[in-house]
Order: C-alpha cells, then structure tokens, then sequence
C-alpha cells in the first residue's frame, strides 16, 4: 500500500461500535464537521484534499492577514491577494465552502505591531509563534467552533495524539526539516482538544505527491517564508516606518568597555550577528571575529565581542506555556531534566527547568551561542526526533557561561 492510500484508508476510518473516527470522533467522518485553515499554500490545500476525500463535512477557512502592494504576488508570502486566489481555486475544484475573513487589523494589533515594538525593545521577536498564539489558534479558533466545528485542521508540521489521560499532547513532526514545534509551544491544552495536524506523520515530498495527485493547482507552490508581511524582505524597513524611534543612533561598544564605534539604530541588530556591524576599524575585535552579544536599548548601545562571549547557560522566561503532565509548579526544586529549543533551527539540546518563587528559568548543560531575549525556548521530554512537546515561553533575559554580564532587553 502506498504512502498516500494509506493515509487516506486511515483518515477515513468509520468508528466501530462505541468507537472513534480517525479524528477521535464517535461518528462518522460525514458528520464530523472540520474546518481547514487554508493559507493558499500546498500543505493546508493537501491538508483540506485529504479530509473531504476522506468524507469529512470539510470547510474551508483563509484569513487575510494583509495586503499591501508588493506582498500581493512575492513568492514565499502567505495570507495575501495570490494566496487567497489559490485557496479559492483549491476549494472550488474539491467541491468545498471556502470563506475568506478580514482579519487585517487584528493581524496589525497583535502580530505587527508587538513585532516592531521587540525590536526596539532590543529582543528578536518570532512573529510566526504570535500568529498562531492570537491568530489562527485564538481568533480561528473561535470562529470554528461559530461554524459548528468538531475540529479545526491546520497543515503545520506537527502531531498531536492522545495523552492517555483524556486529554491530547503535542509531538515534534516525523520529518525533522519540517518539524514545527517550536513555533506551536504556546497552544494550550484546550485548543490541543479541537485542533488536528493530518501531516505530522509524513515528508514533504508525500504531501508534494498528494497535491499532484488531486490535481491542485498549488503543488509546486513554493513555501512560505516567516516574516510574510514583510513585502521587500527588509523588515527594517516596516520597524522605521512603525516605530522611528528604532533608528536613533548610538554607541557600538566592547565588552571591555571600549567604544568602538556609531550605529544607526538597535533594529539593525541582534544577538550573535558577525556581518554589517558598521565598525570600520578592522582591528578593533584585535584580529578576532566581532559579535553582537546584547543590545541595550535604553542606552540605545550594542554591545559587541568575541564569540566567547555569546555562550548562554542560563535563561529567564515570561508567558510560559506548559503542556506536559502534571503542573509546572509541580516540578522537583533539583529541576526537571528536559531537552530545550533556543532557535527553531537547532536541535534540541540538555537542560534542567526549574519554576519557583524566582520564576520559571532553563539551565543548558551547554553554552548555547547567539541566544537573545524575545525569542522562544521550547521544553521536549526527550532528544528523540518525534519528542513530546512539553510547552516554552519567551526569553526575557539571560546569563552567559563567562564574566560577560546578563542580557537583559
């Protein structure tokens, strides 16, 4: 049996008596009503293809997020005039409803502008987890379940399965370079109930074949990328334009406390970056590479040294989200061994996560390079490829392995 007969065998699953469908339903799949998140992209499209073959009561959703000029037809956006085209043609050749909902100006309040307030706050903002924080698993979330929806099915790289206590849980994607965890650990338990992720069990390519074989015109659309609204690719450009602020200059200065030279705004900056420091004195690192090691944005100073100096072992963390068994106030006072995701390309790596009166902290068995506040550090139960997803939270400051000072935005 092929790949995609099988998965299809599996989605379309009738319950058996006092049993559930493939989406954990006791009913049949035509009366299982799903609404699909269509992004015009092919994983969502597939993601809709699978469920109304599978005879699922499939409805399809696309929330325009943005429109404006370039962002229209760039390659790599996503949730703009092209893409809703595309998810409309989608619907219309698998025989489904499709809405389109404005959800321009909830996108700018929520997305956009926190986006450009981190960076002047000095932190390293990752507007693909806001998105799916507020967006597409709060306000979709609720206009699902106003459509009647038993479930709400989304084309991220990711699985969910029952937790054994009546509950669901979170897993890393079996493809690795598509695994999407890290930008999902704020989903909550309650949404974990309604939520489905059909791809998490299978590669790139087979949802490619699947896309081919239902004849979609988006099969070999190409991915998106993160930042989607940001039309020229220059997302200084839109926090200049947001917050001028961003662009006042200041000092670059060593960690030892030299001034090395000027910049021309934070925004320009983050931790661990080695090119377009502006500094035109070559020596002034003395013949060692330089690195952005932490911004001060109230002093409106970058902090730069050598790559020594980047080496994180500690790190402090707001808004945690925490999805494993159990309570997080429950964990030992000695930590809670965890495997933790600092960027959401590096694997996970050891550490021990504590939660007490001090707050909720992660200690890395390793210094970890290039870790900035503002960006998320995610928790798994193990290192193994599909790992449960135990939940995360955003970095407000950390502490290095050497005598280098915190960094704190």
């Amino acid at each position: 049996m092929t790949t995609t007969s099988a998965s299809i065998e599996t989605l379309s699953k009738l319950p058996a008596p006092g049993g559930l469908n493939a989406l954990g339903f006791p009913k049949a799949p035509g009366q299982t009503r799903v609404v699909v998140a269509m992004s015009g992209g092919v994983d969502s499209s597939v993601v809709a293809a699978l469920l109304s073959r599978a005879g699922y009561d499939v409805i399809g959703v696309t929330l325009q997020l943005y429109d404006h000029g370039a962002a229209i037809h760039r390659k790599g956006a996503c949730c703009a005039g092209q893409d809703i085209a595309d998810a409309r043609l989608v619907a219309e050749r698998l025989g489904i409803p499709h809405y389109v909902l404005d959800y321009e100006s909830r996108f700018r309040e929520k997305v956009i502008d926190p986006f450009a307030q981190s960076y002047v706050a000095g932190e390293t903002p990752v507007p693909c987890i806001a998105c799916n924080q507020h967006i597409k698993f709060a306000d979709l979330f609720e206009t699902a379940k106003d459509l009647g929806a038993d479930v709400l099915a989304t084309g991220h790289y990711i699985s969910s399965r029952s937790d054994g206590q009546g509950g669901r849980a979170l897993y890393r994607a079996m493809d690795a370079d598509r695994d999407q965890s890290y930008f999902l650990f704020a989903t909550t338990r309650h949404q974990l109930d309604m939520l489905r992720f059909p791809l998490g069990d299978m590669p790139k390519s087979a949802v490619r074949d699947f896309a081919r074989e239902f004849g979609l015109v988006v099969a070999d659309k190409p991915d998106s990328q993160d930042i989607c609204f940001v039309p020229t690719g220059r997302y200084t450009d839109l926090v200049a334009r947001l917050m001028p602020e961003a662009s006042e200059p200041g000092e670059i200065v060593h960690v030892d406390g030299r001034v090395l030279g000027r910049h021309g705004g934070v925004m320009r900056y983050t931790v661990g970056q080695r090119r377009g420091l502006g500094l035109e004195d070559a020596r002034a690192g003395g013949g060692e590479p330089l690195y952005v090691v932490r911004i001060e944005p109230t002093a409106r100073r970058v902090v730069v040294g050598p790559r020594s100096a980047l080496a994180t072992r500690m790190v402090h963390l707001r808004e945690v989200n925490w999805i494993g068994a159990g309570e997080l106030s429950g964990l030992p006072v000695e930590g809670m061994e965890v495997y933790a995701r600092l960027r959401s390309t590096r694997v996970p790596v050891p550490a021990l996560l504590f939660s007490d009166q001090a707050g909720v902290r992660v200690e890395l068995a390793h210094g970890e390079d290039g870790v900035s506040p503002g960006q998320a550090c995610v928790f798994y139960e193990s290192g193994e490829p599909t790992a449960r997803v135990l939940g995360g939270g955003f970095i407000k400051s950390t502490a290095p392995s050497a005598g280098y000072g915190s960094n704190a935005a």
